[in-house]
């Protein structure tokens, strides 16, 4: 599987440099929102980075006119960041694209690709509370360090 991924790489790596993108951009990109904007904080969690980074790759996100900073409606401190209208069509794009089956999938039989859907979903609510066991773990880590 890991063969796979990283074979088919190149060509989702290209796709987003098209539109200016690396690939933590466009994970970035994908966390987004039109209507219901996020604070630099909350997205910074959600990423699990730093709050600079999170800053650094808005920044990013904003001069290519992906993304945008607006007054939050609730706290006059803080800024709410919201895909633009080009930010939505890019995020349109890059959905379709990388959910269309990369050749070597088109060669698979009917049942063959049900049998493949069916392991993904199983490796991925596999995958989901062991994710969350991680973070939870890197949490109570980080609270301990700052104690210190």
């Amino acid at each position: 599987m890991f063969d796979f991924f990283i074979g088919t790489a190149p060509a989702r790596t290209h796709s987003l440099s098209q539109r200016g993108l690396t690939p933590n951009d466009s994970r970035a990109l994908m966390a987004l929102r039109r209507e219901a904007g996020q604070t630099m904080g909350t997205l910074a969690q959600q990423w699990e980075c730093d709050p600079a980074n999170a800053t650094w790759v808005i920044d990013r996100l904003e001069r290519l006119g992906y993304a945008a900073r607006q007054p939050s409606p609730t706290d006059r401190r803080a800024k709410l960041v919201v895909l633009t209208p080009e930010g939505a069509k890019v995020k349109a794009a890059i959905t379709r694209e990388f959910y269309t089956p990369p050749p070597a999938l088109l060669g698979l039989d009917t049942t063959q690709l049900e049998e493949l859907e069916h392991l993904f979903e199983r490796l991925t609510s596999e995958a989901q509370p062991v994710a969350q066991r991680v973070r939870r773990r890197r949490r109570g880590h980080q609270n301990s360090q700052t104690k210190t």
